[in-house]
């Protein structure tokens, strides 16, 4: 077997830009503004800062200081904390983030096709998809109709394969390359996102949007899933349970002060959350669009109608449509090479492997899975449901392990670190090295009140299910994919974690 050395940030500024570009996705940019529009506008906010302070910064702390701890990877980093049962939950951790992994990429190659669309065909009229509902050409353009032509196309595998191709390229080297790319990304981010801020607030109407935003409606504020709603959005938007911020730290000095680096990574992808709050609550606004939905249809069909309507010349209408992609194909980016970091430096650290056979062993798995979620055959022609086979499988495995895996991880590893460490000797290792030191509270945080709230979101989820998939699922002749997707990424990742826990 050949060795490699584990690499090292440069400076604790490529670090930063790393953590937060990995904290920084898709959902930070249209997520949260559906959540806040369907949660009561401002009063959105009370939720998601208490959040933020009592389950985001107490984990990112726990997860940065795991891995400055140990200089190691999250499996065993857990392991050497915690035993077996702690690498246990790291594999199956990274294993449930490749299922994560393969359809957000489907989702990034879908983007980048729109983006290449924004000059031909999704701002002009007269286009149709092979479905029943928009087998007519469009009098206007439209761009649900662009979409759906565009994944019931075998192109978007070839996207799919140029996502890839650029995760690969930007993992190659490791943290030399990444923090090389993010140093232009991550800023290139917040200026497409203040510039979208700027066109906004500038259009008449667009000021409405922002105020709605300032202005809560408290009167929902007791409903039980506004506070679900807030916690499942902090803890999924920090990117927590996946094994990333773990294997981002333990590239760092053992001195590293890991308080201070949670808190600007937190504050900054809250930061950007709310910057893009106000550029879509004001784009929305103007042309009276309702925000409300998926992060699908808010990405993919909601912003591109409003952004068709933005000017009367278009070539204005294209570059914009263009950037608006653009920006959700760099912040994919930065959030996927992280989601694949984890698990190659899970596998140099465990198997002593090269990097180049790390990035092989994620990459031929996770490229057959994105390929899977971007099949573009028509099993829906009535878009009843979701219209193809890849959108179908994308949908079903959303709902289980993003919806549970990420929580679970979570939970148990605040048990662990809680009360197999010991919350005392984590706050005294985060305290070694900081300039802000933590109280007692903190240990409160991480042994009670954290695993306390995560098995509640999960209990309460469970308990709201319908069936095996959440709601009616019905699909001619293809039902039993409701059944089989989650207990196929339950076998998956239980055995693989249960081969990889017991490989010496």
């Amino acid at each position: 077997m050949s060795t490699t050395t584990r690499g090292s940030w440069n400076s604790k500024l490529g670090f930063i830009l790393a953590a937060s570009g990995s904290a920084i996705g898709l959902g930070n940019i249209v997520f949260f503004s559906s959540n806040a529009y369907q949660y009561g506008g401002g009063a959105f906010y009370l939720p998601y800062f208490f959040a933020l302070f009592v389950l985001g910064l107490p984990i990112m702390m726990l997860e940065f200081g795991l891995g400055t701890m140990t200089g190691k990877s999250f499996p065993l980093a857990l392991r050497q904390v915690s035993g077996r049962k702690g690498e246990f939950l790291g594999w199956w951790a990274i294993i449930s983030a490749l299922f994560i992994t393969s359809y957000y990429i489907a989702l990034l190659g879908w983007a980048f096709g729109m983006m290449l669309g924004a000059f031909n065909g999704l701002f002009e009229p007269g286009v149709t998809a092979p479905f029943a509902p928009f087998a007519e050409p469009s009098p206007e353009p439209s761009a649900m109709i662009f979409f759906f032509d565009l994944i019931a196309s075998w192109k978007t595998i070839i996207f799919i394969l140029i996502i890839w191709s650029l995760n690969m390229l930007i993992l190659w080297r490791g943290t030399s390359t990444i923090e090389k790319v993010v140093r232009v990304f991550v800023p290139l981010m917040w200026l497409f996102m203040i510039c979208l801020v700027i066109r906004g607030a500038t259009l008449e109407g667009g000021f409405n949007g922002i105020m709605y935003l300032f202005t809560p409606d408290f009167s929902g504020i007791a409903d039980p899933t506004v506070w679900k709603g807030a916690f499942s959005q902090m803890f999924f938007s920090l990117s927590l349970g996946l094994g990333t911020m773990t294997a981002y730290a333990s590239y760092l000095p053992k001195d590293s002060d890991q308080i201070n680096n949670s808190m600007l990574v937190s504050f900054l992808n809250c930061g950007f959350e709310f910057i893009a709050g106000l550029a879509i609550f004001s784009i929305l606004f103007v042309f009276a669009l309702n925000p409300a939905g998926t992060t699908l249809s808010l990405s993919f069909f909601v912003i591109p109608q409003g952004i068709g309507a933005i000017s009367e010349y278009a070539w204005v209408v294209k570059i914009i449509g263009f950037a608006f992609f653009l920006l959700l194909v760099v912040a994919g980016l930065t959030s996927s090479i992280s989601l694949i970091e984890g698990p190659a430096s899970a596998l140099i650290d465990k198997l002593k492997i090269s990097r180049a056979k790390a990035l092989a062993m994620i990459a031929i798995p996770g490229f057959i899975g994105s390929i899977l979620f971007g099949l573009p055959t028509i099993v829906d022609p009535d878009l009843i449901n979701n219209g193809t086979l890849g959108l179908n499988l994308l949908d079903i495995t959303d709902h289980w392990v993003f919806g549970y895996a990420l929580l679970v991880v979570g939970f148990v590893q605040t048990v662990l670190m809680g009360w197999v460490l010991g919350a005392d000797k984590l706050r005294a290792a985060l305290n070694k090295h900081s300039k802000i030191k933590l109280g007692k509270w903190y240990e409160i945080l991480i042994k009670f009140i954290a695993p306390a709230l995560l098995l509640g979101i999960i209990v309460l989820s469970l308990l709201q299910e319908e069936g095996l998939y959440g709601h009616d699922f019905e699909l001619a002749g293809m039902n039993w994919l409701a059944i089989f997707i989650p207990i196929f990424w339950l076998v998956v990742s239980i055995g693989g974690a249960a081969y990889l826990t017991t490989r010496e």
